[in-house]
């Protein structure tokens, strides 16, 4: 992608409305704009580093053998009302009449929805277990929006559900949804940690939350810094009876064993080989795909910017050119990197240096390499690593090797 022909805008400043630093860089590096309070719009950058979030996602999801599905945003408020919730989450419930005046809402969360789709094509133990799950933007009226993405009005989340005829089959269903979360929040490049949660408004009994330690975190751990573990809800740690280290913690992943609540609630119910009708056993299994984001941003960045994880980052490489005559090359060598699946951003713009370079940091793309003077006298680049800095020079073969072997696999 030529940068002159992109839609990525910049900002020197953080916008005033910005009340953190992952806020401050996503909006200041043309990855988000506010269109109101609590809503934002993702801009191609933005756009970017949440699908390949979803591509690690949909991975390991389908790895572990769920099937992805996707439901309706409108949900009638009758299905609600089966289970109670209607009530329990009615103060962030966006809820209106349609003309034909049928109650209706916004879905916060689709547990109704998708048991009320179970039971119409799940009908026999032959069928079980089942695991189904989506990605989908959900809504809740925050009575106060706050940290960007992170307590949001409209965001993106992974939900996925799983069926069972019993809670032998649930606790295995549970074990592949904890060890495919395992391997997702490593792919995002995150120190995360795991901890016991009450389940709430969702019910169930076994409850546990992905957490990354952030200085915005709503939630709070205890570390024991002999046996480096976590605690909740203590302040001596139960092991060596040392004091504990208070940490703040973001949660972006949350699972639950769901038991028969809303199977039962809403009548999901399916024959066992004596013909019995018997509840589905559920579990439920949460992804804050727009938190992952901005948490990323949150914990991953320096003065001069973001510093994306390779994985996630919407480009691998900035190539900067300094000098007009080497675009040709610079678009070249862009070209054949992209053929081996490497996408590049070139900084072909007609700029300062200082322009471009404050842009690459800000961006946080992995790798950045500057095609100048070094080029134009012995054909050599200069390659810097965005997480250390380290820098290395390269000719365009050997980088286009170097790259290569780096996003092997």
């Amino acid at each position: 992608m030529k940068y002159s022909e992109s839609f990525i805008y910049t900002q020197r400043e953080a916008p005033k409305i910005a009340e953190c630093q992952s806020h401050k860089l996503l909006l200041r590096a043309g990855f988000l704009t506010m269109v109101s309070s609590g809503i934002y719009a993702y801009l191609p950058l933005g756009y970017r580093v949440l699908n390949n979030i979803n591509r690690i996602i949909r991975k390991y999801m389908d790895k572990a053998g769920a099937q992805e599905l996707f439901m309706s945003a409108l949900q009638p408020i009758d299905i609600w009302q089966k289970t109670g919730r209607d009530k329990d989450l009615k103060d962030v419930m966006f809820t209106f009449e349609d003309r034909k005046k049928r109650k209706l809402c916004l879905g916060p969360t689709h547990e109704e929805e998708i048991t009320e789709i179970a039971r119409r094509f799940l009908f026999s133990h032959k069928q079980l277990p089942c695991t189904l799950y989506q990605i989908q933007t959900k809504f809740r009226d925050e009575p106060r929006p706050r940290f960007g993405l992170m307590r949001s009005c409209e965001f993106i989340m992974k939900d996925a559900y799983s069926f069972d005829r019993d809670q032998a089959g649930l606790d295995l269903s549970y074990e592949k949804m904890l060890t495919a979360y395992k391997n997702i929040f490593r792919d995002f490049g995150l120190d995360f940690v795991i901890s016991e949660a009450d389940s709430g408004a969702m019910g169930g009994s076994v409850s546990h939350e992905f957490m990354v330690e952030a200085a915005i975190g709503e939630d709070m751990l205890y570390r024991c810094p002999k046996e480096n573990k976590f605690y909740k809800d203590t302040r001596i740690c139960p092991v060596c009876k040392g004091k504990l280290k208070e940490s703040k913690f973001v949660e972006l992943g949350h699972v639950f064993q769901l038991g028969t609540k809303y199977s039962l609630a809403q009548e999901g119910l399916f024959l066992d080989e004596n013909g019995s009708r018997l509840p589905f056993v559920m579990g439920c299994y949460g992804i804050g795909v727009s938190r992952v984001l901005s948490a990323i941003a949150e914990v991953s960045s320096d003065k001069k910017g973001l510093i994306w994880p390779k994985q996630v980052a919407p480009y691998d490489l900035t190539l900067i050119v300094l000098a007009d005559e080497h675009r040709i090359s610079a678009l070249n060598i862009a070209d054949k990197l992209n053929d081996l699946g490497i996408s590049v951003l070139v900084d072909e713009r007609n700029e300062a240096a200082g322009v471009k370079f404050n842009d690459a940091y800000l961006i946080g793309n992995p790798y950045i390499a500057v095609m100048g003077k070094k080029y134009s006298s012995h054909k050599s680049l200069d390659l810097e690593v965005r997480s250390n800095k380290e820098s290395k020079e390269f000719t365009a073969e050997s980088l286009i090797s170097f790259l290569k072997d780096e996003y092997a696999g």
